[in-house]
């Protein structure tokens, strides 16, 4: 039995109860919410492990909702959506979600991308702290500092940041981190890379810290100083 705390926040009752049904004979605890206001309420009441979150619903929409989780904590979220475009995928994501799966789905996909979230959001077996120049990142705590400052980063920051610390000075293309931070195809129109290094960018420079995550133009990109 697994004991994580699941919220669903989704106002399609038949989805609701095939998911919470099926989560719960996994050995999850389930809670539901059937719009954005009560969803947002009952993250903050009862913080859970993952979020399971519709982009369509009344009151407040998912992406909404979404962002004010991520402003509030780095709780994985997985969006939901009837839209497969990869404009709206890019959208979930760039609120703030770590992951997103298009209706109609199978269980089984979505317990997959579940088991994949919690498994990133747990601390290493054999944690390390990397480091370059005055950036560094402990792969226990998956805290990550500038120096003296602390830098909160979503599940998806933190892989993307890994992912660089693991291969400093040296060039990373666009299908490398599309292969090894990403487990699905965005197509080669999508800018979620560039989003999240924008992201990375924004924290890592928040203290008015020279840029350590440079663009090779037409290649991807490289972690090196000036």
């Amino acid at each position: 039995m697994t004991g994580e705390r699941i919220l669903i926040i989704e106002d399609d009752e038949k989805i609701v109860q095939t998911v919470r049904r099926g989560l719960i004979y996994e050995g999850y605890t389930v809670d539901v919410a059937m719009e954005g206001h009560e969803g947002l309420e009952k993250a903050r009441d009862n913080p859970p492990d993952l979020v399971i979150l519709d982009v369509m619903l009344p009151g407040v929409d998912g992406l909404e909702v979404c962002r004010r989780l991520r402003a509030a904590s780095n709780v994985p979220v997985l969006m939901l959506t009837a839209r497969d475009g990869v404009a709206d995928r890019v959208a979930g994501l760039d609120a703030g979600a770590d992951d997103y799966l298009v209706k109609p789905f199978s269980f089984d996909e979505l317990l997959a991308r579940i088991r994949a979230l919690f498994r990133r959001a747990k601390p290493s077996t054999s944690p390390e702290l990397l480091r370059f120049a005055d950036l560094t990142l402990d792969t226990g705590t998956r805290r990550a500092q500038r120096g003296d400052r602390v830098i909160n980063l979503t599940a998806k920051e933190y892989e993307l940041l890994e992912l660089f610390m693991r291969h400093p000075r040296q060039v990373l293309t666009r299908d490398v981190i599309f292969d090894r931070v990403w487990n699905y195809d965005f197509g080669g129109e999508s800018n979620i890379i560039e989003v999240y290094v924008r992201y990375l960018r924004q924290k890592t420079e928040a203290g008015g810290e020279p840029r350590l995550i440079h663009t090779v133009r037409g290649v991807g990109y490289v972690l090196r100083e000036e």
